[in-house]
Parts: C-alpha cells; sequence; structure tokens
C-alpha cells in the first residue's frame, strides 16, 4: 500500500506532535464511546441526573440559608453580563456559541473523569465502558450449571463465560492418577486438578494468573510432576482448615473467574467397575487402563451426600448443561451422588447432554449415541436429559486413521434409537479439528453459541 504524503509528514513529527496530529482521526472514536455512557443498563444516567439534582438542592439550600442574598446578587451580575453580551453580539450567535461551550465542558470533564478511572485498569484491554457493559451484560445472562470433569468441562466454561456470568460448574473428585492422585494419597486432600482446570477457564484474565496456575514442575524433588494450581488449592485447604469449599473460594478471588466452581461431593470418593468379563477394577485411572468392557459401575463410600451448595445451584438454575467428557470417569461419577441426580430429575428448566466426538479406549468403545445416553440413564434410573447435541460432520480422513490407531473411531448418530430414548438431537458443527496432531476436540465458542442458540429456543 502506498506511503501518503500525509503519512509521511507524520512520521517525521515528534511524538507529542505526532499524538496531536491523530486527534482528528480519533474524534469519532471518542464521541462513540461517550454515547455508549448512555447505553440502557448502565444505570450512569440516572446517577448522573441524582448528582446534578444533589447539586442543585445543596446551592439552593445554601442560598435559603443565606437569606438568598448570593442568589439576588449573581442573578443581577448574570444579567448585566446577557445584557452587555446581546448588545455587541446577536443572541443568535451568543446563544448556540454558549451552549456549545457549555456542552464541550461537559463532556471534557466527564471524558477526564473517566480517563482518570480507567487508569486504575493498566491492564486491561477494554475502556472501563466496554468493561462495564460486559459486565452488564454477563450478569444478566441465565444461570448455568455445567457437570463433568476433565478437559471436557473445562472446554465447554470456556465457550460460556462469554454468554454468562452466573455459572456453576459442578465437578467430579474422582480422579486418583498423575499430580491429583498423587497428592490424595500423601496429603489427603481431594483431587484438586478437575477443580483447577476448571477455575482457569473461568477465569477473567487467562493470561498470566492462568499459565501460574496451570505450570507444572519439571524438576524438583517431589515437585515433578505437580501443578502450581494443584499445590496452591492444597495449601489453601490447610489454611481454611482442611475446607475444600472454602478453598475453592478463595482461590477463585485470586483468578477472578466468572461464576462458581463445586465438587460434587467432599466425599473421599473412589470409583470402581465391573467389567463384562467379570473382572471387578477400582481407581478411576485403572478403569480406563483395564481395557475391558464396562458393565456396572459405582464408588466407595457408597451413596456419597452431595454439596449443598451444588444442589442449590441445580435447583436455581435456568439451563443445565453435561458434557463434554470422558463418561464414565468424568460424567458419570457426579451422578453417583444420589441427591444430585435426583435434583437434576425435578428441574424443570432445558437440559442438553454434549455427547463426544470419538469414543474413548477402554470406557466407550463401540458406543453409539444411544449408547452413551443409555448409560447414563441406567445409573440414573430415569431420563434427565431434553436433548443431545452432536457434531454434524465426520472428522478428516486422516484424523479417523489416526485416531484408528489407538483404537477410537467417531460416536455414530442411530438417530431412531436416540428417539425412541425420548431425547431430541441437535446437530451442529462444533468440533475443532488439529491438523498438526491430528486430535479432535470440541470447539469452545462453537459449542458455547449452539448451546445459547437452543437453549434460547426453549
Amino acid at each position: 500500500m502506498p506511503i501518503t504524503p500525509l503519512k509521511q509528514a507524520i512520521r517525521k513529527l515528534s511524538p507529542k506532535q505526532r499524538k496531536w496530529s491523530m486527534v482528528g482521526h480519533r474524534t469519532p472514536k471518542r464521541v462513540n464511546r461517550w454515547f455508549k455512557w448512555l447505553s440502557p443498563g448502565l444505570f450512569i444516567k440516572r446517577w448522573l441526573l441524582i448528582s446534578a439534582t444533589g447539586l442543585l438542592l445543596s446551592v439552593l439550600g445554601l442560598a435559603i440559608w443565606a437569606k438568598l442574598t448570593p442568589v439576588y446578587l449573581l442573578l443581577d451580575l448574570i444579567s448585566q453580563l446577557l445584557e452587555t453580551i446581546t448588545t455587541y453580539v446577536p443572541n443568535y450567535i451568543s446563544g448556540p456559541v454558549a451552549v456549545l461551550g457549555g456542552l464541550f465542558l461537559l463532556l471534557w470533564g466527564q471524558s477526564r473523569t473517566v480517563g482518570s478511572i480507567t487508569e486504575a485498569f493498566p491492564d486491561s484491554d477494554q475502556e472501563l465502558v466496554d468493561r462495564l457493559l460486559t459486565h452488564r451484560r454477563l450478569h444478566r445472562g441465565p444461570k448455568i450449571v455445567a457437570i463433568g470433569g476433565g478437559t471436557g468441562l473445562s472446554t465447554l466454561l470456556r465457550g460460556l463465560k462469554g454468554y454468562s456470568a452466573n455459572i456453576t460448574a459442578i465437578v467430579t473428585v474422582a480422579d486418583d492418577g498423575g499430580s491429583s492422585g498423587r497428592l490424595r494419597e500423601e496429603i489427603g486432600v481431594l483431587p484438586p486438578g478437575d477443580i483447577r482446570n476448571c477455575m482457569a477457564a473461568l477465569a477473567d484474565e487467562e493470561k498470566l494468573l492462568t499459565e501460574l496456575f496451570q505450570y507444572r514442575f519439571q524438576a524438583g524433588e517431589g515437585l515433578t510432576g505437580h501443578s502450581f494450581g494443584n499445590l496452591f488449592l492444597t495449601a489453601m485447604t490447610a489454611i481454611t482448615g482442611r475446607d475444600f469449599e472454602k478453598a475453592i473460594a478463595a482461590s477463585s478471588k485470586v483468578l477472578a473467574i466468572r461464576g462458581k466452581v463445586l465438587p460434587a461431593t467432599l466425599s473421599d470418593v473412589r470409583l470402581w467397575a465391573r467389567l463384562h468379563d467379570g473382572r471387578f477394577v477400582e481407581g478411576e485411572s485403572n478403569i480406563t487402563e483395564a481395557g475391558g468392557k464396562i458393565s456396572q459401575i459405582g464408588c466407595f463410600p457408597e451413596n456419597p451426600p452431595g454439596l449443598p451448595a451444588a444442589l442449590q445451584a441445580i435447583s436455581e438454575a435456568d439451563y443445565i448443561v453435561m458434557g463434554p467428557g470422558s463418561l464414565y470417569t468424568s460424567i458419570i461419577p457426579n451422578l453417583l451422588v444420589p441427591e444430585i441426580r435426583e435434583a437434576l430429575a425435578k428441574v424443570k428448566v432445558p437440559r442438553i447432554y454434549v455427547c463426544n466426538i470419538m469414543t474413548q479406549p477402554g470406557e466407550t468403545d463401540g458406543y453409539s449415541v444411544s449408547d452413551h445416553i443409555k448409560a447414563i440413564n441406567r445409573v440414573c434410573g430415569q431420563r434427565i436429559f431434553d436433548a443431545v447435541l452432536v457434531q454434524r460432520t465426520s472428522p478428516s480422513d486422516v484424523v479417523i486413521k489416526h485416531y484408528a490407531k489407538e483404537q477410537s473411531h467417531p460416536v455414530f448418530l442411530d438417530k431412531e434409537d436416540v428417539t425412541k430414548l425420548g431425547c431430541r438431537i441437535v446437530l451442529a458443527n462444533i468440533m475443532d479439528e488439529e491438523e498438526m496432531t491430528g486430535k479432535v476436540s470440541h470447539h469452545p465458542q462453537r459449542l458455547a453459541r449452539v448451546l445459547f442458540r437452543w437453549y434460547s429456543k426453549n
């Protein structure tokens, strides 16, 4: 693109001169920003009116207190001044000039005030008015309860937080592998891994603090393999008197998350599964590694109590979403809490299950969409979802071949069987395909957009 003489002249100016030379170019943006302050829902106009009324009453009160003497003198001075001005300058000129001057001073003063307030948010990429508009919009969003665990739930939350700040994530605490498993065995805390992932996904600023929480130590005796977030949650649990719920709430404040993250239960839950070949496997990480077909799943202790805050969130929800995630080790563990599955069955709000795109070896080998739903219904003893969200198109041949090496295949949509189960089918392109790794996952923004589109129709 050729450089115009104007641009060449601007480049030769000093930084300060260049700043002033661009004032005219920024004017429309500034004017647009001023109008944004008058947008409905910000509660700015009413407070400005109240402030102006307060100022007027204060002045009037002072005038009454001084027996109106200053008011008479001021009015007499203003009258003489206006008479003098109109003698030399016609009223059709002096009037508009005075109005424009007053408006200019008012807007300039408000602009500088807002600018001073904005300086209190130096790390923000948004103007203060945009932050306020976003804040109002999100806090007016529906109350959403998202249930699951693993990377699937964090992916869902990453998309949902752009539509509502009234999100409650109910997370499984059955994980016994990796860093979470080690902390669980050595210190006796509930596994913090899935909780940490969800808090990071809901963080208002998914930058430095999120990277810090997700940082995994690569060296150090006893530290290798642990994430900072897991250690932080473990430390907060100890500080709060071994109250895991309080530890999560305190950590959520550090990350400034949108919404809440709650464990499904505070019991030390351990999964078990009975396979078709008769084997009995105990431990979440061992179930997948066993490589068999699961015929029954449960937990120790049996019938753990649900977290009261989680049950309240379900009862007050406007919308409930479950999945995506590992069916038997991320989704169903939440439903092994009797009070949670009972609360889900009672609510009369839209409820949808997000089905996985690919089968998972050791858990859902050969499973169709209806098989996923049947497994959930079997644990709950009844149907608890109104609809199931399914990826519309299959992954590319390259991706399918890549997954086939791991004995994983696209989840087949058996429409007739799903319909017989009483579930509506929502088809949409919600897949994110990575050509470099040959992996697929749910795209956070597409997934959230489709979920809210379906919710708005119900």
